[in-house]
């Protein structure tokens, strides 16, 4: 049954995976997951880790990424998309829900939900998304009180926080590297800067800042979509891909459902869509079928 109902790797093996994936020399991809089966795949196809986005998360509830969603329902979507995957997974949590004691109850949250790491970000709460404008951010202090309540709440060392700032937008880069500064002195793990326009500015900031450095490569927002490669080479440690799953599953359904509704039939779809073999393969049903029935051909011998 390893492997079937869950994964097979515990979660301290997957946060410690991450924590060396971060010092590796080797970028770590991080594309987003919408649920636990987008999970699945994200691991068969090899990727070193999975990302749950909040923006996701809003919009699958149908709500925009304005900070309405709530510690419990972002950590119980986490947990799902946790327990199918080998994989570290990285949540995004926000401002950490609240105040700096409720930063530190999302660290243990998370940690209980078997994730490997989550980031808080220096936004007003309740936030917004990082490439609309408009945002606003926090003092510097305020945002390593939330920081140092996060590492103080953590009790596994490789569990990885990671802080975000969106100040680059707003006050400038040269703003943006000084607050990461601040970050890590106040213990993050990682940095993560919302926005940054280009390779000079990525460039700019690994240059500046001296602990593990994650890049978003988000669709339709503010940053020039640079290759893993490229960002591996200016010497970025992580880069999360948040909403592509979401986006490509939402096109192809809309494009689907505007043919049946005009069409009155899906006959001319099939070849867009997932094969049943195909979803069942995912799924393992063979390796289920296997295990049901070496419960039903079970028998007790004589003496028992």
């Amino acid at each position: 049954m390893t492997g079937l109902i869950a994964a097979e790797t515990s979660a301290a093996d997957k946060r410690a995976a991450f924590r060396a994936g971060l010092t590796s020399g080797t970028i770590q991809r991080l594309p987003g997951a919408f649920n636990p089966l987008v999970a699945t795949l994200i691991q068969e196809i090899g990727f070193e880790g999975v990302y749950v986005s909040g923006a996701v998360l809003s919009a699958d509830l149908g709500l925009p990424d304005i900070g309405l969603t709530t510690l419990t329902e972002v950590a119980g979507r986490s947990q799902q998309i946790a327990r199918v995957t080998d994989l570290p997974v990285l949540v995004d949590a926000d401002t950490g829900f609240g105040e700096p004691m409720n930063a530190a109850r999302t660290v243990t949250v998370m940690e209980d939900a078997g994730i490997a790491g989550l980031h808080l970000e220096d936004q007003v709460n309740p936030k917004r998304c990082g490439h609309l404008d408009g945002k606003a951010v926090v003092p510097t202090a305020d945002m390593v009180r939330r920081l140092r309540a996060a590492v103080s709440a953590r009790r596994d060392p490789n569990f990885v926080i990671c802080a975000r700032t969106d100040a680059a937008g707003i006050e400038g880069i040269d703003a943006a590297i000084e607050r990461a500064g601040a970050y890590a002195d106040a213990g993050a793990d990682l940095i993560f800067t919302e926005a940054l326009r280009n390779a000079a500015d990525f460039e700019k900031f690994r240059a500046a800042v001296s602990i593990p450095l994650l890049a978003n490569m988000t669709e339709f927002g503010k940053s020039e979509l640079l290759t893993a490669r490229t960002l591996e080479s200016i010497g970025y440690n992580a880069v999360i891909y948040p909403v592509s799953t979401l986006r490509l599953a939402m096109f192809a359904a809309e494009a689907g459902l505007r043919e049946i509704f005009e069409q009155g039939t899906q006959s001319g779809l099939l070849d867009r869509m997932q094969h049943r073999s195909r979803l069942y393969e995912l799924l393992r049903y063979e390796r289920y079928s296997e295990f049901d029935s070496d419960i039903v051909t079970f028998t007790l011998g004589r003496n028992q």
